[in-house]
């Protein structure tokens, strides 16, 4: 799924870890995210893979810091920004769960599906290997809802992004 790009040698997780981030492989990953992409965000764009795998492997602040890489690449006003802060957002809620603030987590989830349900008022562009194209998007916004409509979150509740099945 990740190609050739290294695996982080550990997770960072503020107040927790006594090390900083392992930027310098991250800095591998965010050297492959152009100046900006035309058009769309490519589905299978090798940082793009990354960083929804980075997230699936509890690797969250990594994931949030590579997929926000791409996202300042991605066609301003366009459906991959929106979809990509979603999952910035659900990375940032992942963390606040493995940090135990479950109130904190919660309200990431209720605003990357706000920014899923924006997705929906938006056009669909026509192309078909674009990520916002691929993405299972109704598969994302059913499994944050659940969440959201459940008990207290706790750190078992993070969510996938890279290993979502089509609903």
């Amino acid at each position: 799924m990740t190609g050739s790009l290294p695996w982080p040698q550990w997770a960072y997780v503020p107040g927790e870890t006594d090390l900083d981030a392992d930027c310098e492989t991250l800095d591998v990953a965010k050297a492959l995210v152009p100046a900006a992409f035309r058009g769309h965000v490519p589905a299978r764009h090798p940082a793009l893979r990354y960083g929804l795998a980075l997230n699936d492997r509890g690797y969250f602040w990594e994931s949030q810091e590579i997929l926000e890489a791409v996202w300042a690449a991605a066609p301003q006003r366009g459906r991959e920004r929106i979809l990509l802060r979603a999952c910035i957002y659900v990375a940032n809620a992942n963390l606040r769960l493995r940090i135990v603030r479950p109130h904190s987590a919660s309200c990431l989830f209720g605003e990357a599906l706000e920014e899923l349900r924006e997705l929906r008022t938006r056009k669909a562009s026509g192309g078909a290997d674009g990520f916002v194209d691929r993405f299972p998007t109704e598969a994302l916004v059913a499994l944050l809802q659940a969440k959201l409509g459940g008990q207290q979150l706790s750190k078992a509740d993070w969510v996938p992004l890279g290993t979502i099945p089509r609903s």
